[in-house]
């Protein structure tokens, strides 16, 4: 009898499958990431994800139902509150919040404001709610005549500093978000502060890829914890090290980028052969979801797909791949924020009873618990679906 001994998990960031039922209390009824782009750019090309069973989970343009899927597959309800990144990836790791992060749709308080000032020895320009593009056209050039920071939320729980690195060099940055993060805490602990470096001259300003974050570490147990403790490899790649604030994890790889991450994702299954490796692919969220640029986001679904065979060429026998999301943030509605919707979960590898329906699952947590499962570690959060998907009997 083979065991699994090693999970690949790929969030891929903000690709959600429809709405949720109380996705009205959000704005966001009419969402769904995946169907909504297809549709717009009239159907993606997507034959890989296909043959896994993409188009089972949810009718998508341009990729059909397969008869044979190459996977399990089913959709997850996210049982926290909110629709933001850390919750979803808490909640992924069996973390289930109780009460949403807090948000600041009329920018922070004075106190806030007042203290974060004094703390940085500078003031401040924006504090409220932009996008993050619009803003540094808006305010790029007072910034550079004045050297504030330019301090800016969105409808998640977020507290972003953008400057531009001929002006406050990215170290720096770096140090004032942290300062950001040490004032955060308690009733006004936001998720994340995330350092937003730009370059360019006014009217052609361009983000820079060297933006940080500076999550709250989990305010509970996750399985990364758990698998810690018993000195079992969890290795980061992208983002994922950021918002769980390093912990439970072993080793990380701080790239950024869809291509750079999944190159770091195939270095990280050539190295590490025992654990789990978790991925956050960032661009479809970042580059295309909150610019609502769905012909943008198609593109990265597809180019995602064309990467997929060399990810499928390092599954060992003893491998689990699963496949998922951590919101929605639907390119084409009004909105430029993240979006409240199921996610996709596809499940392969050579030990996996291909076709299974996984359903509708009711919490993110059931992969904590499907990975407790694996490890044989105990797990408290979640329902494993490991007995549903692995085939009874297997030869070496």
């Amino acid at each position: 009898m083979l065991t699994i001994s090693r999970v690949i998990l790929l969030v891929l960031d903000s690709v959600g499958v429809g709405e949720l039922p109380d996705a009205r209390k959000y704005g966001d009824q009419g969402s769904n990431t995946l169907q909504n782009t297809a549709r717009v750019v009239s159907g993606l090309k997507m034959p890989h994800m296909q043959k896994l069973g993409l188009g089972n989970i949810i009718p998508v343009e341009g990729v059909p139902a397969a008869p044979q899927p190459q996977a399990a597959f089913g959709k997850m309800a996210e049982k926290s509150p909110g629709k933001d990144t850390t919750t979803g990836h808490w909640e992924i790791a069996g973390l289930i919040l109780k009460r949403p992060f807090p948000v600041y749709p009329e920018g922070f308080p004075d106190e806030i404001i007042t203290e974060f000032s004094r703390r940085i020895g500078r003031q401040v320009l924006g504090n409220k709610p932009a996008s993050g593009t619009e803003i540094i056209k808006e305010l790029g050039e007072k910034h550079i005549h004045t050297g504030y920071p330019i301090v800016y939320t969105s409808a998640d729980s977020v507290f972003q500093v953008a400057a531009h690195e001929e002006v406050i060099p990215v170290d720096e940055l770096y140090r004032i978000c942290q300062v950001a993060r040490e004032l955060l805490v308690g009733r006004h602990g936001v998720g994340r502060v995330i350092a937003r470096p730009f370059t360019g001259k006014p009217g052609a300003f361009q983000r820079t890829e060297r933006r940080r974050d500076f999550s709250l570490p989990p305010t509970g147990t996750t399985i990364l914890d758990v698998l810690a403790e018993r000195r079992i490899k969890v290795v980061a790649v992208g983002k994922i090290w950021d918002i769980f604030a390093g912990r439970g994890i072993s080793h990380a790889k701080k790239t950024k980028g869809n291509k750079a991450c999944i190159a770091a994702t195939l270095e990280a299954m050539q190295e590490y052969q025992h654990g789990l490796i978790f991925t956050n692919l960032v661009d479809f969220d970042q580059a295309y979801g909150h610019r609502n640029d769905p012909a943008g986001y198609a593109e990265a679904l597809e180019e995602f797909d064309r990467s997929l065979p060399d990810i499928l060429k390092l599954l060992n026998p003893r491998d689990l791949l699963i496949i998922t999301a951590d919101h929605g943030c639907d390119p084409t509605t009004p909105s430029t924020d993240h979006s409240r919707e199921y996610v996709p979960l596809l499940v392969t590898g050579k030990q996996v009873r291909y076709g299974v329906n996984l359903g509708i699952r009711n919490t993110f947590a059931d992969i904590a618990a499907t990975i407790a499962g694996i490890f044989e570690v105990p797990w408290f959060t979640g329902r494993s679906f490991l007995k549903d998907i692995l085939v009874e009997k297997c030869g070496d």
